[in-house]
């Protein structure tokens, strides 16, 4: 390897140690003495843990705890990680993100691709709604109904293909979206997976950097540590014929192949004779103008 090569290498390692001391203290903050039995007392100046406190509660040194906050620490082993998020008390995805950080992610950023099969999927899937993302919020796929819903991804120039610039630069999404700030802090928090999972990902890095400076909202939620991973549930969406609509939704991982990212398909539903059901079906027989147009399933 050339210095260039060992600098660069160099460069990446000190980014992950920066993200996972930066992660630390911001998760170290959102827990407040009580919720561990740790007494507040009247003259304390931080309303989270202690560096000490935290220390003591994982069973690790404060100079060691100290040295992986400030990123002076290299690979902490999987039973510090585990000590660390039982005394964060830190969720399955936190878990993992944090997992990443600590192993300073993969050197080589993957493509995504959409195979034929999972185009034929999505086109069969004609009355439920559905799209696909990549670890960059990319909306890279879509079957028609989905396009339709979410602000006109079929239509060329109607909306951004990125979902994150979406919500965050375009005033639209707040119409779309009317429980929009659950909305923005689901892309926040994924972004912030990705970004620890791809450290060299210089495109998703100027995404980043680019909300941060265009955005205060962003830099808000961006700034609060907040981490997510897709799943399921219930979600609201406004179109401007079918209404205000309440639809179940369910998220499924498409496995990555060998040097490729893997994919996150989003698929909505509605409860047979619901009016959300209805709504849906009436979308898809009475808007041929948009649902045909060419080009209306792949992102170009």
């Amino acid at each position: 390897m050339d210095d260039a090569g060992r600098v660069e290498r160099a460069n990446g390692a000190g980014d992950a140690r920066r993200d996972l001391g930066a992660f630390l203290r911001a998760r170290r903050g959102r827990v407040t003495p009580q919720h561990v039995g740790i007494s507040g007392g009247r003259r304390r100046r931080v309303s989270g843990l202690r560096r000490e406190e935290l220390a003591q509660l994982a069973g690790i040194s404060v100079d060691y705890y100290i040295r992986l906050e400030q990123g002076r620490a290299t690979q902490p082993s999987t039973e510090v990680l585990d000590a660390l998020a039982g005394a964060l008390r830190l969720d399955a995805a936190e878990r993992g993100h944090l997992a990443t950080l600590a192993g300073a992610g993969h050197g080589t950023v993957p493509r995504a691709r959409v195979s034929p099969l999972l185009r034929r999927m999505l086109d069969g899937m004609a009355g439920f709604p559905a799209f696909v993302t990549n670890h960059r919020l990319d909306v890279v796929a879509w079957n028609d109904l989905g396009g339709e819903l979410l602000g006109g991804l079929g239509v060329p120039g109607r909306r951004d293909a990125n979902n994150a610039r979406y919500l965050f630069l375009d005033p639209a999404a707040r119409a779309v979206h009317p429980e929009w700030e659950d909305r923005a802090r689901e892309a926040v928090g994924q972004l912030r997976v990705y970004a620890g999972r791809y450290p060299g990902d210089e495109e998703l890095a100027a995404l980043v950097a680019g909300l941060s400076a265009r955005s205060a909202d962003f830099r808000r939620i961006w700034d609060s540590g907040e981490v997510v991973m897709c799943a399921a549930g219930r979600k609201r969406l406004r179109h401007p014929e079918a209404g205000l609509l309440t639809l179940d939704y369910e998220t499924l991982h498409v496995p990555a192949a060998p040097g490729e990212t893997g994919l996150v398909v989003h698929v909505f539903s509605a409860e047979e004779g619901s009016r959300e059901a209805g709504a849906l079906s009436r979308l898809s027989t009475t808007r041929p103008d948009v649902l045909s147009r060419p080009g209306s399933g792949v992102s170009r």
